[in-house]
């Protein structure tokens, strides 16, 4: 049998059987890394770990039990759909002692809400018509079925502003949600050698101490802003355009993206790098992280850059940009969102000094507790997996 390291603040708790379940599973995703993390915690405090889910892409996790169920249908809710169908089954008859969903789905025990409020962003940003289809109507029919009022479903939250618009929405009881703080990865950390790295990084991309780069992290390019990211690059002064490139890290076809930057005439200063494992490097080399984001429950990436000592430029859309503000590492353009707004920061940012930013970004990644979050979440699933085994399920 094989022996995980243990989380040295916990205390010693049964051994549970824990299901996992999400659509998709990516190495470059937030939600996929926040529960890499999660159930990696789980497994190394000895629980048996199994994971559902359409889609694995990614090296075998040691200690996993990984199910791929296959789903076929041409449209996306209807495929979501065929594997809460199937996942049924498999929990009925393997009756775990949590279930915990990553995405909105049926018979969850616990769900680490990453998403927003699906009908709240639908009611604020579509028109009516958009609620007679039939993926509104599978999407609310899952949001409904995760926070409806007397769902025995507990969430681990970790956005507070959620909150309110699931409880607007749905009526859900106060007491079933559990605020966690952050779980940015300690990797992201700028370590002792970080001006060595940084120097190697740029030397290999060519740039020199005159250039700046503009980072941006994540998959899921039109959510993420990577259109108003190029808008603002086309906007910058002639003198600080040439020295400015920008490169996009994360899992998504580029193609739309890299004709928008044609259009505006910066095709020669954007670059997509698709999904890395290398992202600390690049946190380390870069100038400053641009995340304009068109809604975002939290922004890891925003995060993640400021343990690495590097400005943000970000929006306040996104459930982490005040973090920016705490640090004074950076500029969060207000809501609602102007372009104008968003390219009168990047000029402002690009040509200011990144020193006093930089030195608070590394401040506040010593003080913030914005590490723990795998570890209160597995103390959660704990919690309920003991009620569970104490009432067992009928």
């Amino acid at each position: 049998m094989t022996t995980w390291p243990k989380c040295p603040a916990l205390k010693e708790y049964i051994t549970l059987r824990l299901a996992f379940c999400l659509f998709k599973y990516f190495p470059y995703g937030g939600l996929q890394r926040d529960f890499m993390r999660i159930a990696r915690e789980c497994r190394n405090r000895g629980h048996e770990v199994h994971v559902y889910t359409m889609h694995w892409d990614g090296d075998p996790e040691p200690g996993f039990n990984v199910h791929i169920i296959k789903t076929k249908a041409w449209q996306n809710h209807a495929r979501l759909l065929s594997f809460t169908n199937k996942l049924t089954p498999h929990l009925q008859a393997a009756r775990f002692d949590v279930v915990i969903g990553f995405n909105k789905m049926p018979h969850l025990d616990a769900y680490y809400a990453a998403d927003v409020c699906y009908q709240a962003r639908v009611r604020e940003h579509r028109r009516a018509f958009y609620r007679l289809l039939p993926r509104y109507r599978q999407y609310v029919a899952f949001e409904e079925s995760v926070f409806r009022l007397g769902n025995p479903v507990e969430i681990l939250l970790i956005s507070p502003q959620q909150q309110k618009a699931y409880s607007q929405y749905y009526q859900t009881e106060p007491e079933r949600f559990h605020l966690l703080p952050p779980g940015i990865a300690k990797d992201r950390m700028a370590p002792a050698n970080a001006a060595e790295m940084r120097a190697a990084l740029r030397k290999a991309y060519g740039f020199t101490d005159e250039q700046i780069l503009l980072l941006m992290v994540g998959s899921g390019f039109k959510t993420k802003g990577v259109d108003r990211a190029i808008k603002g690059l086309a906007s910058l002064s002639p003198a600080l355009k040439s020295r400015c490139r920008l490169f996009v890290i994360g899992q998504d076809d580029p193609a739309r993206f890299q004709k928008l930057a044609v259009t505006w005439q910066v095709s020669d200063r954007v670059s997509f790098l698709g999904g890395r494992s290398d992202v600390p490097d690049f946190l380390l080399a870069a100038d400053l992280l641009l995340h304009p984001s068109y809604h975002e429950n939290t922004g890891t990436a925003i995060l993640e850059a400021l343990v690495a000592g590097l400005p943000v430029l970000t929006v306040e859309a996104c459930g982490y940009a005040h973090y920016v503000t705490e640090a004074e590492a950076g500029t969060v353009v207000p809501a609602p969102y102007k372009q104008r707004e968003f390219n009168a920061a990047l000029e402002k940012m690009v040509s200011s000094p990144q020193t006093t930013w930089r030195q608070n970004a590394l401040a506040f990644a010593k003080e913030a507790d914005i590490y723990s979050m795998p570890c209160k979440a597995a103390d959660l699933i704990e919690q309920i997996g003991q009620k569970r085994v104490l009432t067992p399920r009928p």
